[in-house]
């Protein structure tokens, strides 16, 4: 087995200790970093084809992105001056009035695993800072998250913002957490809302991929 085949295999099996010490000793022998982050990505698609048969829950979840960002905080300094091609632009962030940041930290996550450019704003995120940072990277993709149901307003009140900055045509917005169903995508006036992270990917790669 190649390194990078045991790395995408230590990640899927979400081992902390083995796959970061496979990746440090990988580079220290001088392993191409892109190849690296390739590996882990498509441990990560393991992991996230697990979570949707119900092998994996939000505990594995939550280890594996935790990995993965550790393992690319190892790789990052490498990868100075390579290019790493991205499917598009992401902004994400937890709507105004609402500080969880477990689904929203996952899903950021996975889009970067999955070669995505992500935008976190962090949580508590005002309309239009969602606007004025979609403006400023030319994302094509908004996702806002929200489990409280005063959320919803403000997940209302960032679609007007992105549609008075003038860049509502010009990409897609996704809705997510808890309480989201059809009638919140409704009122929203997103495009799509998500049921958990393997859905926004899959929203992701249908509106950017």
């Amino acid at each position: 087995m190649g390194v990078n085949e045991k790395i995408a295999v230590l990640i899927a099996e979400v081992e902390e200790d083995q796959t970061l010490e496979e990746v440090r000793r990988a580079l220290d022998e001088g392993a191409d970093p892109l190849s690296l982050v390739e590996a882990l990505r498509e441990g990560m698609s393991v992991v996230g084809d697990k979570y949707e048969a119900r092998e994996y829950f939000l505990p594995e979840l939550i280890l594996s992105a935790e990995i993965f960002r550790e393992a690319i905080a190892l790789i990052e300094p490498r990868l100075k001056g390579e290019s790493m091609a991205t499917k598009g632009t992401v902004v994400i962030g937890t709507a105004q009035g609402d500080i969880h940041d477990i689904g929203k930290n996952i899903v950021a996550t996975m889009l970067r695993c999955n070669g995505y450019e992500v935008h976190d704003l962090g949580v508590d995120v005002s309309p239009q800072a969602f606007a004025e940072k979609a403006g400023q990277t030319q994302a094509g993709l908004v996702a806002i998250s929200g489990l409280l149901t005063l959320a919803f307003d403000a997940m209302k009140d960032t679609v007007d913002a992105l549609a008075e900055a003038g860049l509502r045509d010009k990409l897609k917005i996704i809705i997510g957490g808890g309480p989201v169903n059809e009638k919140v995508l409704e009122y929203c006036g997103a495009d799509a809302f998500g049921k958990d992270p393997t859905e926004a990917i899959r929203l992701a790669d249908k509106h950017l991929g």
